[in-house]
């Protein structure tokens, strides 16, 4: 965290307005699904202008949602270290002379999480999950990104990420979103109601394994010759999917999709294909709640094997800042305003974190797991 990719025309936005529509109509209902997918992002990114929002007032804005939680990240606070390698298959040199792209293989650390800015919150099937990357390549540059297994971003700037956060954050008097604040702020972003509907639509996979994973912002890759083509990423899991069903009275335990990860690695290497897409004249490339359609070009780069796995702790990827603008020569940010924001933001809740004091995450590693390689340098 494939995009589920549909083409949205002026005149398909005004087909899709029935399902906004039915998404405005069920604002009730929506604030258990819809802070999980909120909270998704501090990976919310963009121009942040001094005037209008700043880092800081919105890694606050986490701090309102959720609470201090003092040496945690700000939001996707719980989760376990991974390592493993990429495998190259060559293919993707023709869309970028980023070296992570030759045939061969290429270290990688990463990290599980869920979109929630609690670090001691219980696992639940409306968690979204993401799946951050950090690939060390041979010439000395790195790669890093981070993917969430829904289909688009539902804000599509800076400004109307905070507004969301802010409209979505619980009522003091009820412990709830306020529906009223909600159905304002889909009626003035009708974008955003859209972007929830596709969310909604496609369900969670059982847990991280079995899940596929999304850039949602988009990019450019640059190869040799120069040429600048844009893109989307996704990890597409090869073990099989499963789709989540309703538990009922927490029976399936309290970190139990870390436990499932943690067993399922135990039983052997966990693969996904890192799948590139490639957009075309007209895809829009500064808005991520738009999907690009299912007819674009799809390109099979290689695969990810995750073999390792750890607890959080000094050294290892506790302490790393998956900042998306961590590029190599060969990838480029797109016009998306998201990303210098998350890249802003990010960089903020990193430094809030790194001085204050740590404490032992929930997600914990029996003794017989195979224990993910440190991240040195980071």
């Amino acid at each position: 965290m494939s995009p589920v990719e549909t083409n949205e025309s002026p005149g398909a936005r005004y087909r899709l307005w029935p399902i906004r529509r039915r998404v405005l109509v069920g604002l009730c209902a929506i604030g258990a699904v819809l802070m999980p997918i909120v909270g998704a992002f501090a990976y919310v990114g963009g121009f942040l202008s001094p005037d209008r929002l700043t880092q800081s007032r919105l890694v606050d804005g986490f701090q309102t949602v959720n609470g201090v939680h003092p040496g945690f990240r700000r939001n996707h606070a719980k989760g376990v270290c991974i390592a493993g390698r990429f495998e190259s298959n060559g293919n993707g040199v023709a869309l970028s002379k980023a070296s992570v792209f030759e045939t061969g293989t290429t270290p990688v650390i990463g990290r599980f999480a869920v979109a929630v800015g609690k670090p001691f919150i219980p696992d639940n099937e409306t968690q979204v999950r993401s799946l951050a990357l950090l690939f060390r390549l041979k010439n000395g540059e790195e790669w890093r990104t981070g993917l969430n297994d829904i289909p688009v971003f539902p804000a599509r700037t800076p400004q109307d990420f905070y507004e969301l956060l802010m409209a979505g954050a619980p009522d003091p008097a009820t412990g709830k979103p306020d529906p009223a604040r909600l159905q304002a702020f889909f009626a003035a972003h009708p974008e955003s109601a859209a972007a929830l509907a596709l969310i909604r639509a496609r369900p969670f996979a059982t847990g991280f394994a079995d899940a596929s994973y999304n850039s949602l912002d988009a990019f450019r890759m640059v190869n040799a010759a120069g040429t600048s083509t844009p893109v989307r990423w996704s990890m597409a899991a090869s073990d099989p999917f499963v789709p989540q069903t309703p538990i009922e009275g927490g029976s399936a335990g309290t970190n139990y999709l870390f436990d499932a990860l943690i067993a399922r690695i135990a039983q052997g290497p966990v693969q996904w294909r890192l799948m590139v897409t490639v957009g075309e004249a007209g895809d829009v490339t500064a808005d991520a709640t738009l999907p690009w359609p299912e007819t674009r070009r799809r390109v099979d780069v290689g695969t990810l094997i995750i073999d390792h796995v750890e607890a959080e702790g000094p050294g290892n990827c506790r302490d790393v800042n998956f900042d998306p603008l961590v590029l190599p020569d060969g990838i480029e940010p797109s016009d998306d305003p998201l990303l210098s924001a998350r890249s802003a933001t990010y960089s903020t809740s990193f430094t809030r974190r790194a001085g204050e004091p740590k404490t032992p995450s929930e997600v914990q590693i029996p003794e017989n797991v195979p224990a993910a390689t440190p991240a040195k340098g980071s």
